[in-house]
């Protein structure tokens, strides 16, 4: 008896529940997606120089938005999947 009830107690629920996933994925979609845009500008010929690299995309956006991400990705650890929101009282 004392073993089954054991065994009830390890069938926990997750420690992350559904909205914390849905964070969590929606973070790794911006991180990747960050590190897409930072991709390319190199040039075939390592004698000519290609300014594509500097270019706003990858100098700015791609890294805000994968910080961007990194911040999604820590808010959805932190995120408390057991609190009630006040319409559920």
């Amino acid at each position: 008896m004392g073993e089954q009830k054991r065994k009830e107690q390890a069938k926990s629920d997750f420690i992350f529940g559904k909205k914390n996933y849905k964070f969590m994925l929606i973070g790794l979609a911006c991180i990747a997606i960050g590190f897409a845009l930072m991709s390319g500008g190199g040039s075939d010929d390592p004698n000519v120089f290609n300014p594509d690299i500097f270019s706003f995309r990858r100098i700015r956006l791609a890294p805000t938005l994968v910080l961007i991400g990194f911040g999604i990705q820590v808010y959805a650890i932190l995120l408390n999947p057991n609190k009630k929101s006040k319409s559920d009282k």
